[in-house]
């Protein structure tokens, strides 16, 4: 069943232009997809299950609380009841969970009906959405992944000549995300690693736990490449270091990044994207790996990601760029310059003072770090209260989903 609509108005009519933009999820990823957009005169409609900051923005045209976008049929008939009530024929949709890009893919052909959508098809998704997939993928390809393990059972896990530490995480990781707040957990010696598997097998289906060599290293080491992939080049792109994340060995979510020249994660991230024929805003994470001196993907992401406000400020506004390409407008390649640093204060914060009480962060470090930001996630002069609702909501957003 459906919740009933509540609808807000927060942007005058005139003046914007006749296409707009349905925005899924509503956080402060969602959020920079609403500013994006808006500042352009496009008009937004954010949909949400949860009680989050984007439709607070002065940008948001509507914005719409429903009971659960987690089931990917039920998500579908949401948007479509929203679009036809409010009359959003040919706007633009724009997922910013991985389970809402999923249910875009497999229920493609019914969306189209009403609404553009470049999200790709199934066929192309579902190389991003199991990371059995993934890697066997990327194997094929010659790009570097962590050595990983699919056990289905204890006696398979017992089997493998695996040295400890590891990383236990799903191939597929929406329900185990929802269940335990976490990306991965690390297990140090055999008996963590069985406890922790079996753990794991609780919430997700055999053959989907994944055990894997874990690589030294924090933020530190965790690098992407971000792009507007078309016609197996990159109209828009950027690389970025991720310096620190919450929490800050698995991060769910980067809190301070910083664009920098990487080529190699260009050329991999190219060659994986041609081979299935990529279309729209995408992000491949990958992590470096000091024994062996490789650049090593970790996870593809076929939505916005956290950081990608920083974009507009290096020079490639990806949310806008997705929707010039989708009405129609002529776009010339660009590239993100380095150097421009972005931060997310609510979560920045506390995930420094854990680095420094663990000794892994100095105080005067991380304040020179603090220097010369040039993006803050959410607080944004001229559009505030986002930022305020933030901090009201971080014990709603805690118990909600870890923040």
């Amino acid at each position: 069943m459906l919740m009933p609509a509540r609808f807000e108005d927060n942007q005058k009519t005139s003046g914007i232009r006749p296409t707009g933009a349905v925005v899924v999820g509503g956080d402060y990823q969602g959020l920079g997809i609403v500013r994006s957009l808006g500042r352009q005169g496009v008009p937004v409609c954010v949909v949400d299950d949860e009680c989050s900051i984007a439709r607070y923005s002065r940008y948001a045209t509507h914005a719409i609380r429903t009971s659960s976008l987690r089931d990917e049929r039920q998500t579908v008939d949401i948007l479509l009841d929203v679009g036809r009530r409010l009359g959003l024929q040919g706007w633009v949709l724009y997922p910013t969970r991985d389970e809402t890009v999923a249910a875009f893919a497999r229920y493609r052909p019914l969306l189209t009906e009403l609404f553009r959508v470049p999200t790709p098809a199934w066929n192309t998704i579902q190389w991003l959405w199991d990371k059995r997939n993934t890697y066997s993928l990327a194997g094929q390809l010659g790009i570097p992944t962590p050595r990983t393990f699919w056990p289905r059972t204890v006696e398979e896990l017992d089997r493998l000549a695996f040295e400890a530490p590891v990383a236990i995480k799903p191939a597929i990781k929406e329900h185990f995300i929802y269940a335990t707040k976490a990306k991965a957990w690390r297990a140090n010696t055999p008996a963590e690693r069985r406890d922790l598997f079996q753990r794991a097998a609780a919430y997700v289906e055999p053959g989907e736990v994944m055990i894997q060599d874990l690589i030294p290293g924090n933020g530190d080491s965790q690098f992407a490449y971000s792009a507007f992939f078309k016609n197996g080049h990159a109209i828009g792109s950027m690389v970025a270091r991720r310096t620190r994340q919450h929490p800050p060995e698995f991060g769910r979510a980067s809190t301070f990044v910083e664009t920098i020249e990487l080529p190699i994660l260009e050329t991999l991230s190219h060659r994986f994207l041609r081979a299935i024929d990529y279309y729209g805003l995408v992000e491949l994470e990958y992590k470096f790996d000091a024994r062996d001196g490789q650049y090593k993907l970790l996870d593809v992401n076929g939505r916005t990601w956290g950081y990608h406000t920083l974009g507009a400020r290096a020079g490639v506004d990806f949310p806008y760029l997705l929707y010039a390409d989708q009405i129609g407008e002529t776009l010339e390649a660009r590239r993100g310059r380095a150097g421009i640093r972005w931060i997310r204060l609510a979560t920045d914060v506390p995930t420094a003072i854990v680095e420094m009480i663990g000794g892994r962060l100095g105080w005067r470090e991380y304040i020179r770090s603090l220097t010369n930001v040039h993006v803050e996630a959410v607080f944004k002069r001229g559009d505030l209260l986002p930022g305020l609702m933030e901090l009201a909501l971080i014990p709603y957003l805690s118990l909600k989903r870890g923040f």
